[in-house]
């Protein structure tokens, strides 16, 4: 059902452009040196990645590119498979990698920093007002409307950020979709990517999972030495910068720094922009494989 997976990814859109509040782009100039540090961390993994997927794994520009991405799961696979990458090796190597960082996350946490994960999480559905619920949704599809109508990449979900942004920056929309919103456009955008799996052979599971476990093993040294620097000379609590700099998917991250009792918006903030810097290089990467 190409419209439902559609409608599900404009929820992404507007939970990641509602994050961007007056009171999050407040904290820029203070968390400057930290939030400066995301573009080199980003460009530091990728450098290494897509050399990784393209040279040594023999993968196509696109799927190359897209695997070698630490965006969020769901972000990079529909980016992918839009500007024509192997949904099936997308869906893998991501999995992987999102699999085992988010589950080697919690344990750093409670064993490494100390912490409880038990905190209250986000408001249900029935307690976000009606207005807001209506509005999150009509953002969502009108985003996705207008970029469709203009012909631009990524609609689904580059639409309603785009959008849902400046709103929350204005104050019209005060909440992020709620928890049940974002697991049900989960829930069916994972359906929209797991029919990609039919005729799968054992050599290509064998081959994207190990190719998602070697990622892996670029990725998280990357991210242990930018928590190391940032810590020389960053006062954010050492678990909020472990998980600012932590490459897992932005929902899962909030999640877990709601669950810890950490400053969501610190967090989201350097998350916001490792994710922004990878979304909205997406086109140009489609662009330059379609003239060549």
């Amino acid at each position: 059902m190409p419209k439902v997976s559609s409608v599900s990814r404009t929820v992404l859109g507007v939970a990641i452009g509602t994050t961007l509040t007056l009171d999050v782009i407040t904290t820029i100039p203070q968390y400057a040196l930290t939030l400066a540090m995301v573009p080199l961390y980003v460009v530091a993994i990728s450098s290494v990645g897509y050399p990784y997927f393209r040279k040594i794994l023999k993968y196509d520009r696109v799927t190359a590119y897209y695997a070698s991405m630490p965006g969020g799961l769901q972000d990079m696979i529909v980016f992918g498979i839009e500007a024509g990458g192997n949904p099936r090796t997308l869906s893998l190597v991501h999995a992987t990698r999102s699999l085992v960082l988010i589950t080697l996350a919690p344990i750093v946490l409670t064993q490494f920093f100390g912490l409880r994960l038990d905190n209250p999480l986000g408001s249900p559905i029935t307690e976000l007002p009606l207005v807001e619920n209506v509005g999150l949704f009509l953002t969502g599809i009108a985003g996705m409307i207008v970029f469709k109508k203009m012909k631009l990449f990524g609609a689904d979900i580059l639409g309603p950020l785009m959008l849902a942004a400046p709103l929350a920056m204005s104050g019209i929309l005060t909440h992020r979709p709620s928890e049940e919103m974002i697991i049900l456009s989960q829930f069916f955008i994972g359906l929209g990517v797991g029919i990609h799996y039919q005729g799968i052979t054992a050599k290509e599971l064998g081959r994207d999972i190990i190719a998602g476990l070697g990622f892996i093993a670029i990725i998280v040294p990357s991210a242990i030495v930018a928590f190391l620097i940032a810590a020389r000379f960053s006062d954010i609590p050492p678990f909020e910068l472990f998980l600012c700099f932590w490459p897992g998917g932005q929902a899962e991250i909030a999640v877990m720094t709601l669950a810890a009792g950490g400053a969501v918006s610190i967090i989201v903030l350097h998350h916001i922009i490792r994710i922004f810097l990878i979304i909205t290089g997406a086109p140009v990467m489609h662009h330059l494989v379609k003239t060549k």
